[in-house]
């Protein structure tokens, strides 16, 4: 049952899970069984909370209205739907809406034909919950199922509160016995208006359902505190023989009948009453079923969600719902009431063996065994314990836990949602409620997108490189150079929620970076307000001949949008003097490595460098003072690559260190499907190869020329026959090699330290 606390149910999930369970058919059999002793006396006290809103002779409707619900939605939800295991009945928010909505119409709306008489309102009730049935079987067919669990927790628990409140305080009046037109307030405030055995009954009934679970956990809470009352009743009787009576009893059902004769009867009298409807009838319709069918569907949900921790399961939500939805109309259209997945019943059938969706069917065969067996029995159930019954079921509706989040500053407004939902629902209407719960839900996204960063990771060039590697002399440069390079990796929504703080973020950076690089591959949505502030940071760059550079623009958002299109649609892209767009964000910072080291003349523009010699290699650097590098010449090869060419592929075996005279060459690691990661570039004047060179293992990634490209080659079998005469040789390269390595290592830390910061 939805009234069920997220503490006691947690508990009860894990007594079920150690209790053992019948196997097979059998299981089914007692599950369903179990399950039928929970739902039929709660299904009645559903029905009476309703329909003894429209006067006391209406209370053998409502007890027939709850009976009918249990039997349809029990034969026909589990059959179609997607969660097996799970029990159908009607339940506390179908409860709370449709009464509400009956007392409203009572209270003085008009239809064309005059105001809404009890029988009329009996006919609008059975018409709500037939379009709530099939809204429920819409959402599922459209695949709502998933959609339906993202609301957010506070506006489930406000509304779950809100109905607890509302059946609570409806369930007043009947447990006090105070008659139809008596204020509440003042009856509550005068004991003569009090009727003394209703109120032992109920009390009695209240005190069996809360000490039930201490006593035994074989029989439900619901059945010893309806023994409970019944008792407590026939006990009474004894001092007060008027209680025995059976006609013009108030404190008892009454006559409600009990054979398919009533069943059929019920169902043509309902059916002849729509033909007496008018259109604008339908009108005081459509928000309660709509507010109907999305809490049916959510308190359905919530316990297949619980179902699947319990039996490490996995329910089909949208299958789900078009059960739920086929049994509220199949409920609907034979006079009974509404209902969900109700976790009460569920978890007795669970825990008493029920495996498959068979054990739902037979707890809509057996609550229809019942009625017909012991309908004329029903007629002697106390509408005092019936109260009582549903004043525990709201308090456990009620989410207490709530107030813990008072505790901390940052889940106060959570509170505060939840408690707007509670007010609005007890001072206006649940259909009210339904309304400030969805604002308030926009509310919570909004502030959850606000509360995170939309910049993932902030860096400057200055902290960090592209895979290129480069010369001491360049990384000097891009060392001080850098800090006019910014990179901002962007994640979640760009929406006009977010996008003041994007801005803010960058508005500093905007007066002195000449590259703005936003790297876009996190990036969920973008809305037409974040992409005209990215329009207004071009501008500003503009003024200063900066540039705004976009990478990993992704093809297909998660909303279906192509980002790249969208920004040539609105504008962004379109200015193309100062806009770029790369790939990925690490060829975005090597062409603005790039312009930074041309601006500083520190390399040569591509197709233009020449070859270097052996002295002027930076690994080599000091090797003519001693004569060592003439003795390397004798070992060293030289060799051409042309563009795209690969060098050496990944499992090769090779001895080579390779010194690049001119050109760029990329080392990628490959990977599925015949594509590549690229792990570093390497320029002119630096080195690769160094690996197999120095443990003469094999190749561990690919060397690919990116341009045409010259190289020293020195293998290490080569130089290993040439060193040793000359030991000083072997002594300096290797020196120079660590030095090297120890330098890109070194390199490395930094940036690893600069992106973990930032």
């Amino acid at each position: 049952m939805a009234e069920n606390r997220a503490g006691e149910v947690l508990r009860m999930s894990a007594a079920a899970a150690q209790t053992p369970r019948v196997p097979g058919r059998a299981g089914d059999l007692w599950g369903g069984f179990a399950a039928m002793l929970v739902a039929l006396p709660s299904s009645i006290a559903y029905g009476v909370a309703i329909y003894s809103v429209l006067g006391a002779e209406f209370v053998g409707h409502g007890v027939m209205a709850g009976i009918l619900g249990a039997i349809a939605m029990g034969l026909f939800a589990p059959a179609l739907g997607g969660a097996p295991r799970l029990i159908s009945a009607p339940c506390a928010p179908a409860a709370a809406v449709l009464a509400a909505l009956a007392a409203g119409l009572l209270a003085g709306s008009h239809s064309p034909g005059g105001a809404f008489t009890p029988e009329k309102i009996v006919v609008l009730l059975m018409l709500v919950a037939l379009m709530a049935g099939a809204l429920q079987l819409l959402y599922g067919v459209a695949g709502g199922g998933k959609l339906i669990k993202f609301i957010p927790y506070p506006v489930v628990a406000g509304y779950l509160s809100g109905v607890g409140v509302l059946i609570f305080l409806s369930q007043v009046p009947k447990f006090f016995g105070l008659s139809k037109g008596v204020n509440v307030w003042a009856g509550l405030a005068d004991p003569a208006h009090w009727k003394w055995p209703g109120i032992i009954v109920g009390a009695v009934t209240i005190l069996g359902m809360v000490a039930a679970p201490k006593i035994t956990k074989a029989v439900p809470a619901a059945i010893i505190g309806l023994a409970g009352g019944l008792l407590a009743y026939f006990g009474l009787g004894l001092v007060h023989p008027e209680l025995l009576h059976l006609e013009h009893n108030k404190l008892i059902i009454g006559p409600i009948g009990g054979s398919l004769g009533s069943l059929w009867s019920a169902f043509l009298e309902h059916w002849k009453a729509i033909g007496a409807l008018h259109l604008d009838d339908f009108k005081h319709l459509l928000s309660p079923a709509l507010t109907l069918s999305v809490l049916l569907s959510i308190d359905t949900l919530k316990t297949c969600v619980i179902v699947d921790a319990m039996t490490r399961s996995r329910h089909n939500s949208n299958r789900e719902l078009i059960g739920q939805g086929v049994g509220n109309l199949a409920s609907a259209v034979i006079g009974g009431m509404p209902g969900a997945g109700t976790m009460g019943a569920t978890l007795v059938n669970v825990n008493s063996g029920g495996q498959t969706r068979l054990s739902g069917v037979l707890e809509g065969v057996f609550v229809l065994a019942a009625f017909l067996l012991f309908g004329n029995f029903i007629a002697w159930v106390p509408i005092a314990a019936l109260a009582g019954i549903l004043m525990v079921v709201a308090y456990r509706m009620f989410d207490w836990e709530s107030f813990q989040l008072l505790k901390s500053r940052n889940t106060i407004l959570d509170f505060l949602v939840i408690l707007a939902v509670i007010i609005t629902a007890v001072e206006f209407s649940l259909i009210a409620a339904s309304g400030v719960g969805l604002a308030l839900a926009i509310l919570l996204f909004i502030r959850e997108q606000i509360r995170g960063s939309v910049i993932r990771r902030k860096v400057y060039g200055s902290q960090i490189s592209s895979k290129k590697n480069r010369l001491d002399l360049e990384k000097e440069i891009l060392a001080v150079e850098g800090r006019h390079t910014v990179i901002c990796e962007l994640q979640g929504s760009l929406f006009f929620g977010t996008t003041d703080q994007l801005f803010t973020e960058l508005e500093k950076d905007l007066k002195h970076c000449r590259f703005v690089i936003l790297d876009m591959h996190r990036v969920q949505s973008v809305d037409f307000t974040a992409a005209h502030m990215l329009e207004q940071l071009q501008a500003m760059l503009k003024e200063h001949g900066g540039m705004m550079i976009f990478s990993s623009l992704p093809a297909s958002l998660p909303t279906g949008q192509d980002l790249q299109a969208y920004f040539h649609q609105v504008g962004v892209m379109d200015a193309t003097e100062n806009v770029k767009l790369f790939d990925a964000a690490d060829e975005a910072l090597e062409w603005a490595e790039d312009r930074i080291l041309e601006a500083a003349q520190a390399t040569q523009t591509e197709g233009s460098e020449r070859a270097l010699e052996l002295p002027e290699i930076d690994l080599l650097r000091e090797f003519e003072s001693d004569q060592t590098l003439s003795v390397l010449k004798t070992c060293v090869q030289e060799r051409s690559v042309p563009v795209g060419q690969m060098i050496f592929k990944h499992g090769d075996t090779g001895d080579e260190l390779f010194l690049i005279r001119r050109g760029v060459v990329r080392i990628q690691l490959p990977l599925e499907d015949g594509k590549h990661y690229n792990l570093a570039y390497f320029g002119r004047g630096n080195f690769f190869g160094e690996m197999a060179f120095l443990d003469r293992g094999t190749r561990s990634a690919d060397a690919v020329a990116v341009t045409d490209t010259d190289l020293f080659v020195l293998s290490r079998a080569g130089f290993d026959a040439t060193s040793r005469p000359h030991p000083l040789l072997g002594v300096k390269l290797f020196a120079r090699l660590a030095r090297a390595l120890s330098v890109r290592l070194r390199h490395t830390d930094a940036e690893l330290r600069a992106l973990h910061e930032s």
